[in-house]
């Protein structure tokens, strides 16, 4: 693997999640453009743009969200 110490895990967890959860976002927005070939060229600029967006909410929204679960829930 690449040997990231794991106390960046919150940053690639962040990038991992962000990236796919964009992609797939994306891909669901550029669904019209299949029937006109121009799908891949629509859902890249389209992904790339929601990712590059999407990655500093996620990365400092994770520990707000992390600590609003955690109140919400209780142990069994």
């Amino acid at each position: 693997m690449l040997g990231i110490p794991r106390r960046y895990a919150h940053f690639v967890f962040g990038v991992i999640q962000s990236g796919l959860t964009s992609a797939i976002a994306s891909a669901i927005a550029s669904y019209p453009f299949l029937a006109e070939a121009s799908f891949m060229k629509h859902w890249l600029q389209s992904w790339l743009l929601a990712w590059f967006l999407m990655l500093p909410v996620v990365l400092f929204a994770a520990p707000a969200i992390r600590k609003l679960s955690l109140a919400l829930t209780r142990e069994d």
